[in-house]
């Protein structure tokens, strides 16, 4: 059993630092990555830092992974040695339950097996993400990335691409339709790429007027301003759709009164308290939708990944050696990155053992 170097925290308090993991010799059905860049993503930090439930340690982040192919087993037909590939958020599912029949794995009624802090049915213990040298991978979970994509900023992809993509794709966004992507950080300034990819018309929704010029370099058609109180009224019953990206508590009915009847309001941030209670009857008068979404499946991650090397769409990333992750956790906390971090995984290969 291979032991390989990573980095990773020994306890909610402690800082991230190199450590030892073990990874899984490859079997017949496996592929083995030489990791060569890892997108950070909110999920990380809440991870490493214990901010989560049933965090185990030792933790190893790191799920939007990108790389080689340097081994694959005897068996396997999807992935050849030297193929630019990814793994995203998940390694592994049930299979057999009707979700994973049909290609949504990620709503697999077992659970999926999360790339980091997921149970290894292979090696016992939990997984370990991609803070780290190497993975091994069966391949229905491998993603294959176009060569025309820069590796570095096509990390990201693998959790903020196919965040946004997958409902922006099952609600409809496209010619025609109206949507309004809230809050601009790592997911939302994906959602400004993708939805104005699909053909939308595009608005930047925030609170800070500082970001409106950004939005517009990334593709927003407008930027509305929601603390502005007679900008939100005039743009009442506008909206096809909204994707809400903000990770904190807020009044979502005032968002929702953008939305035009059997209009939609997706929720994809987890905000550490709950948010105030729905406004029922302005939903009932409209038949408006309040939902959530994650990430997509297998098939649909491949999809988006297509689609963003059709559209030339990769994250606007800052580059960071993997020994300045806990600085860069700092950061994160405090909405200071411009909208990914990625790390360079040659930073902790080339450091002395």
């Amino acid at each position: 059993m291979p032991q390989i170097r990573a980095y990773g925290s020994m306890s909610g308090t402690s800082p991230l630092a190199q450590l030892t993991i073990p990874r899984r010799d490859v079997g017949p059905t496996d592929v083995k990555i030489d990791i060569l860049f890892c997108g950070v993503c909110h999920s990380d930090l809440h991870t490493a830092r214990g901010e989560w439930g049933g965090v185990q340690f030792p933790a190893v982040p790191g799920h939007e992974i990108v790389g080689k192919v340097v081994a694959v087993g005897a068996e396997v037909t999807k992935f050849a040695v030297g193929q630019n590939v990814g793994v995203g958020c998940m390694v592994d599912s049930c299979r057999e339950c009707e979700s994973c029949k049909s290609g949504r794995e990620q709503y697999c009624y077992e659970g999926n097996i999360g790339t980091y802090n997921g149970k290894d049915h292979h090696l016992g213990g939990h997984t370990f993400g991609g803070y780290a040298t190497d993975i091994v991978v069966d391949q229905d979970f491998v993603l294959s990335i176009a060569d025309s994509l820069p590796l570095d900023a096509a990390a990201p992809l693998l959790c903020a691409g196919i965040t946004l993509y997958s409902p922006l794709r099952h609600w409809g966004a496209g010619p025609g339709k109206k949507v309004g992507i809230v809050g601009l950080g790592g997911l939302g300034h994906m959602g400004v790429k993708i939805a104005r990819a699909m053909g939308a018309h595009v608005v930047m929704l925030t609170t800070s007027p500082s970001k409106a010029k950004d939005a517009e370099k990334l593709g927003a058609h407008e930027v509305l301003i929601w603390s502005d109180e007679a900008a939100m009224r005039a743009a009442s019953k506008t909206f096809d759709l909204l994707m809400n990206t903000v990770p904190q508590s807020h009044d979502i009915n005032a968002l929702t009164r953008l939305l035009k009847v059997d209009g939609a309001h997706v929720l994809l941030g987890v905000p550490p308290t709950p948010y105030p209670p729905l406004d029922v009857g302005r939903m009932i008068g409209n038949r408006l939708t309040v939902a959530a979404s994650t990430i997509g499946g297998i098939a649909e991650t491949q999809e988006m990944l297509d689609f963003c090397a059709q559209h030339g769409i990769v994250s606007d990333i800052e580059m960071i050696a993997m020994q300045d992750i806990n600085e860069a956790y700092d950061r994160m906390s405090r909405n200071d990155v411009k909208y990914r971090f990625v790390i360079d995984m040659a930073s902790l290969k080339n450091v002395a053992a």
